[in-house]
């Protein structure tokens, strides 16, 4: 009986698939790509650097829904900046140009509400009718329960829009509920400001003085908040509190950084997307570190220096000259302090562009 053994052919050695890339939903969902459109800068002027050479990587845009849309922890518009070579700065793509006749609007109602409103009514009323038509009391009653009513207004359309469901404005990081640093600190001066009013206008002699420097008040506060904030980091103390998207714990940045980044955010329409690129900004550029600071100490020292300058000139003049100064100069100040305040951003930004390339403007 014969025994056939059969002899196969040896198999080749399987070949080793590459693993599957993972789903693209399995990846960080908060970089995205920046989009390559041409981007503007904060104060109207364009970001853009230097052309690209040929062979830069493109940049591309890309956007990955967030797994839990609801919730501020995934805001839905972080961004990365995706330039390997870095040729330009992070892009803050804000611009004013286009909100020129939204500002100008804004801040005339502002001027009318705070300025011309408090002022005409008082030398209406007081020399318009005699003290039996109306008493000293009902004439401060009735000009300070107006004042201010576009501010309260503007207030309680910030909280909506912080507040709201699905917010696109929100702070990074932050509940509903904690709003933002400027909407606290707004909700603080006006809580001094309205102890002023009541406690003035509460007197059967209301003390004209003191019903005029609640705009030096508002100053005081911001400024004393913002110079505290810096001086903190400056003596490397970490965020006492979550500063809007600066979490607690973290290393305090320039005061004036949350102002920026809630005034552009949310009354600037810029959103969640603009506190992204801002902290991008920051983070990258030691020349915008660098100006933020001095911007700090230059609105910060200003406010209260013309807090200071105000109340001490309302309480050596006359009454009724008292009542005009201490309503007109603090918004004097702030339009001298803006008009500095834009050419020089605008210089400092130009600097940044012209020694990017240099390794020690990088972070």
């Amino acid at each position: 009986m014969s025994t056939t053994t059969t002899i196969s052919e040896p198999q080749d050695p399987p070949i080793l698939q590459p693993k599957p890339e993972r789903p693209l939903q399995n990846q960080q969902p908060h970089l995205l790509q920046v989009p390559s459109e041409q981007p503007a800068q904060l104060d109207g002027t364009s970001d853009a650097g230097p052309p690209r050479s040929q062979n830069a990587t493109p940049q591309t845009t890309t956007r990955v829904p967030s797994p839990r849309p609801a919730s501020a922890q995934f805001p839905h518009t972080q961004v990365t900046y995706a330039d390997p070579d870095f040729t330009t700065p992070p892009p803050l793509n804000y611009t004013l140009r286009t909100r020129k006749k939204a500002i100008f609007f804004f801040w005339t109602l502002i001027i009318l509400d705070c300025v011309f409103m408090p002022i005409g009514l008082y030398f209406g009323m007081w020399y318009g009718t005699t003290r039996d038509q109306l008493s000293a009391n009902a004439v401060f009653s009735i000009s300070t329960a107006l004042l201010g009513t576009v501010s309260i207004v503007e207030y309680f359309i910030r909280f909506h829009r912080l507040w709201k469901k699905n917010s696109r404005c929100r702070v990074i990081g932050a509940r509903r509920w904690y709003l933002d640093w400027f909407h606290w600190n707004l909700s603080v001066g006006w809580f001094f400001v309205m102890i002023e009013l009541i406690a003035g206008t509460s007197l059967r002699d209301p003390p004209i003085r003191v019903l005029a420097i609640p705009a030096s008040t508002m100053c005081f506060a911001i400024g004393c908040e913002l110079l505290l904030i810096d001086i903190l980091r400056l003596r490397g103390v970490p965020a006492p509190c979550r500063i809007s998207s600066l979490p607690k714990g973290a290393p305090l940045r320039p005061g004036i950084y949350a102002y920026i980044e809630d005034v552009c955010a949310v009354d600037g329409s810029g959103g969640t997307e603009f506190r992204q690129r801002l902290n991008l900004r920051y983070q990258a550029s030691k020349v915008f570190r660098e100006m933020l600071h001095r911007l700090t100490l230059f609105w910060g020292i200003g406010a209260i220096a013309i807090a200071g300058v105000t109340v001490t000139i309302c309480f050596t003049i006359q009454r009724d000259a008292a009542y005009v100064v201490g309503w007109t100069l603090p918004f004097l100040w702030a339009g001298v302090w803006t008009a500095i305040t834009i050419p020089w951003v605008q210089k400092e930004l130009r600097r940044e562009h012209e020694q990017w390339t240099t390794a020690k403007w990088k972070a």
